[in-house]
């Protein structure tokens, strides 16, 4: 039998779930005969943010999709592994010797891990399961995340995030099969940790709030960078260490509170980082020149450590392909200076780069690795959530008659007068609520869950901004641009299908796409292709016919909420903003 005849008859018919459960962006993925059938986060069915527990709702759904029982599943993949680095645990713990209340909750923590099995007879009614689970640490699942999904044979690879399994950072090399770890960087240190201590100190105290600190930094001069060398130093070989002075998340190890609900951080900062960079700002007060150059100043340090972690990286894989993911991945004003300031000229980031991509990543690690099954082509696309059928759609709307009194609405059957009539209205300066097909995987919004506008307008990123999704000034809009006219508009013409590199708009465009670009002249583009998003690019191919600009605004459909899942979900957040349209599948309603 040859060796392609084995790998067939081990890998037939297998079932993988994956799942990032009791942390932040819990979620579930399912992975059939090697391929992904279906992910998605549990926020987006229980409408809290960075919702952290059990994703019963995701795995239902996954399950659902797959077509198959709990009791059809093979293998449950999950992306922590309570022993990993234990050792590092228990000397950090006999030298900090944190209180009761810490070890309490570290236990709670590892006891839910390692309950999984009951966890899944007791939710979905069942009174006892053979599957095999698999811990996969931490860090092993983002690299799998990206590495196993990339189509790259050999790669270089990095995850960076907060914490997972008391590690920050790994660096290591993907060979076909196979993840071969080179080094990471433990607890307490970490480039999460840094720059979500000056998130907060920034007047941003919520989970996830980082990106606005991204968007913040392009109203600032770095002007700070060298206080910030006394926050963090670069040491040798790619490694680096905090001055545990200026932060606190080290002395109780208490650090974020997360079960079932949506996580939050305690205060991060000292009061030493307090005298080097001034009083924290109080949340919702005015944004002062202080505040935009030490955000400036924060982006710059850590795209300094970055470009220096990768750089070391390269040099000890000595190749060109980066796979990168983790938390810290979704800085997309970092991501996109990677071909500048690295050796790097092929780069692939998942579009669950962040803790909920490790659902998918050790799924992945479980198939390729563990078990030597043979690699997929590489995920191109995100579309792997709910999707609902006109049917389902129709019937919705038709118990909602006393909302819809002084709507319009038209069914356009045919794709093509469907997004020419759209692109019109886009045209015109309204604004389209677009709901479509399968809900995308991942922090982004790509086409399917989207706002849309047209960029051409000035004045329309501060409507949107203040009108609809009402939250603060200096948050860009992202470009989604049609594949073939990147080049025309971007100084890089590398692909970003998954919205995760924000790259300099050239200086004859920028005053034709005034509202998707940012003060520093950039943009954080989406690009579409007509194979992976066909009725997307068709839209923006009609708006580019009417108007010949190739672009529109696309920003996530929600207003301070999870990116919507349902069409009833759309039709609440349409109704009480003021958007124009909305398209429901082949529904346009005025």
């Amino acid at each position: 039998m040859s060796q392609e005849q084995k790998y067939s008859t081990k890998c037939a018919g297998m079932n993988i779930l994956g799942l990032n459960a009791y942390h932040g962006d819990s979620s579930a993925a399912i992975i059939v005969d090697g391929q992904l059938v279906a992910a998605v986060e549990e926020e987006r069915f229980l409408r809290v943010k960075h919702w952290a527990g059990f994703p019963k709702e995701s795995i239902k759904y996954c399950l659902r999709e797959a077509g198959i029982g709990m009791e059809d599943v093979d293998y449950i993949a999950l992306n922590r592994n309570i022993l990993a680095n234990l050792h590092k645990k228990i000397i950090f713990t006999v030298k900090k010797r944190p209180g009761t209340r810490v070890l309490a909750n570290r236990l709670t923590n590892m006891l839910k891990i390692s309950g999984i099995k009951k966890a899944l007879c007791r939710e979905f009614d069942i009174t006892r399961t053979k599957v095999k689970i698999f811990e996969i640490e931490h860090h092993l699942a983002h690299l799998a995340s990206s590495f196993f999904v990339s189509g790259y044979d050999e790669a270089t690879l990095v995850s960076l995030d907060g914490f997972g399994d008391f590690t920050s950072v790994m660096v290591a090399k993907g060979l076909g099969n196979n993840i071969k770890p080179y080094y990471q960087v433990n607890y307490p240190h970490s480039l999460g940790i840094f720059y979500s201590t000056f998130t907060q100190l920034l007047g941003f105290p919520k989970y996830g709030d980082e990106y606005k600190v991204m968007g913040l930094s392009g109203f600032g001069e770095p002007v700070y960078l060298d206080k910030m060398q006394k926050v963090i130093e670069l040491k040798p070989n790619g490694r680096f260490t905090l001055n545990l002075e200026y932060f606190q998340h080290h002395i109780s190890g208490d650090t974020m509170r997360w079960y079932n609900t949506s996580p939050s951080l305690r205060q991060l900062f000292s009061d030493k980082l307090i005298a080097l960079f001034g009083k924290p700002r109080v949340p919702n007060n005015k944004i002062e020149q202080h505040h935009r150059d030490l955000a400036a100043s924060v982006q710059a340090m850590y795209e300094k450590a970055l470009f220096y972690i990768l750089n070391h990286a390269y040099k000890l894989t000595a190749n060109s392909n980066l796979c990168l993911a983790g938390g810290c991945a979704m800085n997309s004003l970092a991501n996109g200076k990677i071909f500048d300031k690295t050796p790097f000229t092929s780069i692939y980031i998942p579009p669950g780069a962040h803790d909920a991509g490790g659902a998918i990543g050790a799924a992945y690690c479980v198939y390729n690795q563990k078990l030597g099954c043979p690699r997929q082509p590489a995920m191109e696309t995100a579309y792997w959530g709910p999707a609902y059928d006109i049917d389902y759609i129709v019937k919705m709307l038709s118990q909602h008659n006393s909302e819809l009194d002084n709507l319009s609405v038209h069914r356009f059957d045919e794709q093509e007068k469907l997004t020419s009539e759209t692109a019109k209205h886009l045209s015109e300066g309204k604004i389209v609520g677009w709901f479509q097909g399968r809900m995308e995987w991942g922090a982004r919004a790509l086409g399917n869950r989207s706002i849309l506008a047209d960029p051409r307008r000035e004045d329309m990123r501060d409507t949107i901004n203040s009108k609809i999704k009402k939250r603060e000034f200096f948050r860009p809009f992202a470009p989604s641009i049609l594949s073939e006219h990147v080049g025309e508009y971007f100084e890089k013409d590398f692909p970003d299908p998954f919205m995760l590199k924000v790259y300099r708009i050239k200086g004859d465009k920028r005053n034709l796409i005034p509202a998707v670009t940012h003060v520093d002249g950039t943009g954080r583009l989406q690009t579409v292709s007509r194979q992976n998003n066909p009725l997307y690019w068709q839209l923006i191919n009609n708006f580019y016919k009417l108007t010949g600009v190739p672009v529109v605004l696309n920003t996530s459909f929600n207003e301070n909420e999870p990116i919507v899942c349902k069409p009833e979900e759309a039709l609440d957040c349409f109704l009480r903003t003021n958007m124009d349209v909305l398209v429901l599948g082949n529904l346009i309603i005025e």
